[in-house]
């Protein structure tokens, strides 16, 4: 009876082993089944298949849905700054389980891409490791941080044999689905040349597999604040136009060094990496491709007229506008939940015991392997002027003024942000640090204080406007500013403020 008992016993152990492998290697090698090839006309990923690895999506006042509208026009503040993106997109027919697609917006002129089953093969990226301390590489190239990708860098899987070693995909498509326009050296456009079609993965073979949605990024200007919040903006887009139900983990496809901003795209997405930090191929179950950040309306606003307007998201839900947009106010809300800071902070109010005058400053500062730590001088007289407002501030008799010196090149991320949501008031020369004010709360006003090369419309009026904040500048000759000025025209704000 004992010697039955075992062998049932074995048998059943047998038949759940069995069983348990086919269907390991069903879902490994068939289609994967939360593709959009199986569904094209719904999102990839359904509530079944969420993650707890992954980082949730924040509770934003701004969000309005990022579902595709059939209706959008093209050149509405919608297209620019939201989905307006192909609904379907244009399909790379592959097979075997790999996929790929891209939506094209037809205002920003560039794509969103996303594909499945993609390999990447680090060692065919010439390029340096990345994610290094800044000391330790000053003088390197800046071509040498630039990703270069060999054929085959990246790969993805296809069922016809005879397609093995094609690339994926055509002059024709790229053309079309990525024009190069002014930008010298496209590279997602040269890493989606690189991509070849393979055999289906081993994945007993394969050293690491990432499951969960990733987005890829490769980034330019990377220490400059605008440049950067350019990319964080196209990042952002990319996920939500995809659909993903949570935030992505990030890959760094260049070989840039550590950087202080890095600590705010760590805080952003699920986690962070550099390609280079492979130290074998890995395979992207699912892998986002990010525009360039160059080709954001935050961007392409500073050379084409981009005619929108800030407004809640209370507002247009009720009243739809194409001349108007909250996705400005809700990447910026993003920006200040990923950092772990109450939304609610933007409605409100200023408080009675005063009202902050953060005057923005421009620090020596080591930007990068190739900076000799010295800024561009925008204000030649920048601390006459800042101790011109606190004298004036300290003496002012109906409200009680507080002026903070925001010396941001050596201050946390997070306390920079905080700066920034309790100002009533932004004072500062032309340069990348006004870029902060796409978080500001939606009573804040700017005050620039410019050259007259930007007068008719700069990045920082730019991003006021499409925030819905207050803005007034000074124009300079050159870069002299005279104290009482500049004191006339904060004085004339205050009271706008009831002060």
């Amino acid at each position: 009876m004992k010697t039955c008992r075992a062998r049932v016993k074995k048998i059943v152990v047998a038949l759940f082993a069995f069983n348990s492998i086919s269907l390991y290697l069903f879902f490994s090698f068939h289609p994967d089944h939360r593709s959009p090839f199986n569904t094209p006309t719904a999102l990839p990923y359904s509530q079944s298949h969420l993650s707890l690895s992954l980082k949730p999506w924040p509770i934003l006042p701004s969000y309005l849905p990022w579902s595709h509208n059939p209706h959008t026009k093209f050149n509405s503040c919608e297209a620019f700054f939201g989905n307006g993106f192909t609904k379907e997109g244009e399909q790379v027919l592959l097979g075997g389980g790999g996929w790929f697609r891209c939506y094209y917006s037809d205002a920003l002129k560039t794509s969103v891409c996303e594909g499945g089953r993609i390999r990447m093969i680090p060692d065919k990226i010439d390029m340096s490791h990345g994610g290094e301390k800044l000391e330790s590489v000053i003088g390197r190239n800046e071509s040498e941080e630039l990703p270069n990708f060999q054929d085959g860098a990246f790969q993805i899987e296809v069922a016809d044999r005879s397609k093995i070693g094609k690339q994926m995909v055509d002059e024709e498509f790229l053309d079309k689905f990525f024009e190069k326009g002014e930008i010298l050296r496209h590279t997602v456009r040269e890493l989606i040349r690189s991509t070849r079609l393979s055999m289906p993965m081993n994945l007993f073979a394969l050293r690491l597999w990432i499951e969960e949605p990733a987005i890829l990024v490769t980034r330019f200007e990377y220490a400059n604040l605008f440049h950067t919040v350019t990319e964080w903006y196209s990042a952002y887009v990319a996920s939500r136009v995809t659909g993903l139900p949570n935030r992505p983990h990030l890959c760094f496809v260049d070989g840039h060094c550590e950087a202080p901003l890095q600590e705010t795209w760590a805080a952003l997405f699920s986690s962070l990496t550099y390609a280079k930090n492979f130290t074998g191929p890995v395979c992207f179950r699912h892998a986002i491709l990010a525009p360039l950040g160059y080709e954001t309306a935050l961007f392409k606003g500073i050379t084409q007229t981009i005619d929108c307007y800030g407004a809640s998201a209370h507002d247009l839900l009720k009243i739809p506008n194409d001349n108007k947009t909250a996705r400005l106010s809700e990447f910026g809300e993003m920006i200040i939940a990923a950092l772990g800071f109450p939304v609610d902070r933007h409605h409100i109010p200023k408080p009675n015991s005063g009202h902050n005058i953060l005057f923005v400053r421009r620090e020596d500062y080591m930007a990068h392997p190739r900076h000799a730590g010295k800024v561009e001088s925008r204000l030649s007289n920048e601390q006459e002027v800042f101790d011109s407002i606190n004298i004036w501030a300290s003496n002012h008799s109906k409200c009680r003024l507080n002026v903070v010196n925001g010396l941001f090149a050596h201050m946390p991320m997070k306390e920079q942000v905080r700066a920034i949501q309790d100002a009533s008031v932004i004072v500062g020369a032309h340069g990348a640090g006004l870029t902060h004010i796409v978080y500001a709360t939606p009573n804040t006003v700017i005050l620039e204080i410019s050259n007259n090369d930007y007068r008719g419309g700069g990045h920082f009026q730019l991003i006021a406007q499409w925030k819905g904040l207050g803005y007034h500048a000074i124009f300079l000759s050159g870069t002299y500013a005279r104290t009482p000025r500049v004191i006339n025209k904060l004085s004339n704000i205050l009271s706008g403020l009831g002060c």
